[in-house]
């Protein structure tokens, strides 16, 4: 429910990624380290409406210790610090179809070592440069948040991948807020963006005085020594994915969880 966030430092040291994402200005989205509000995140969900007409800008409300909060992808932009231009699709099991984009773009940087790359291919992880698997991290949980672990790469992960690797501008804001519908409307979802969800508190001038605040773990934020958690060991200049004997069962078993252990929040 919390999220993922970076150690600047460490991370743009080290790894490609940060450049990625600061290219497209996303920096601000994954150094969120707020801590979040269980009880106030779930009263969000229970209010969610979609408040614009099919030929509206789509905007959703919510109201919070009587509090309104309203949110279009202008607004949700703006109290994250990230743009909300871009291009806008979403599918969930199939391949988006955007003009200039084949599977087999992407899927030829994530597998160069693969001469058989097709789009019906299974996409997993653990064939991933440390590069591509920790934005797939950060996507799973800042931008797309979704079931499932991380062992698996859906195709629409793959896209945002795309987009970012290909310096093309995603609209976000209006992913991020279609993501909130979802979680409110699928059972047993897990209710996701709970620190962002303090900022829109925040923003919305919704008290948190007197509530109960779960902090972020350690493992939340990416640095070594979350890295070495996750079975990855620095040889020379490069990050290799060797987890020691004991690990290499745990790692696997955990990844194929809905909420692996560095993730998982347990409640108050």
């Amino acid at each position: 429910m919390g999220g993922r966030n970076i150690n600047l430092d460490f991370c743009s040291s080290e790894f490609s990624f940060v450049s990625w994402l600061d290219g497209l200005h996303l920096l601000p989205l994954v150094q969120i380290q707020d801590p979040f509000y269980i009880k106030l995140v779930k009263e969000f969900y229970m209010n969610l409406r979609i408040v614009s007409s099919p030929n509206e800008e789509f905007a959703l409300s919510s109201t919070v210790k009587g509090q309104r909060i309203y949110l279009d992808a202008r607004i949700l932009a703006s109290i994250l610090h990230i743009p909300h231009t871009g291009l806008y699709i979403f599918e969930h099991k199939k391949w988006p179809e955007v003009e200039g984009f084949h599977p087999n773009q992407i899927l030829s940087i994530l597998y160069p070592n693969d001469p058989n790359i097709h789009p019906n291919m299974a996409l997993s992880t653990n064939r991933l440069s440390v590069d591509h698997r920790l934005l797939h991290h950060l996507i799973v949980h800042q931008f797309l948040p979704t079931d499932g672990g991380y062992a698996k790469l859906s195709r629409m992960q793959a896209f945002l991948m795309w987009c970012i690797l290909s310096k093309i501008e995603f609209c976000f804001p209006l992913l991020m807020l279609k993501t909130m519908v979802r979680a409110f409307t699928q059972k047993k979802s897990v209710l996701p963006f709970g620190s962002i969800m303090t900022k829109i508190f925040q923003h919305n001038q919704v008290r948190l005085e007197g509530e109960i605040a779960t902090k972020l773990k350690k493992e939340d934020t990416y640095n070594k020594r979350t890295m070495n958690t996750m079975g990855w060991k620095k040889e020379g200049d490069i990050w290799t994915y060797c987890p020691k004997v004991d690990q290499g069962q745990r790692i696997a078993r955990e990844e194929q969880e809905e909420n692996p252990p560095w993730e998982a929040q347990a409640e108050p």
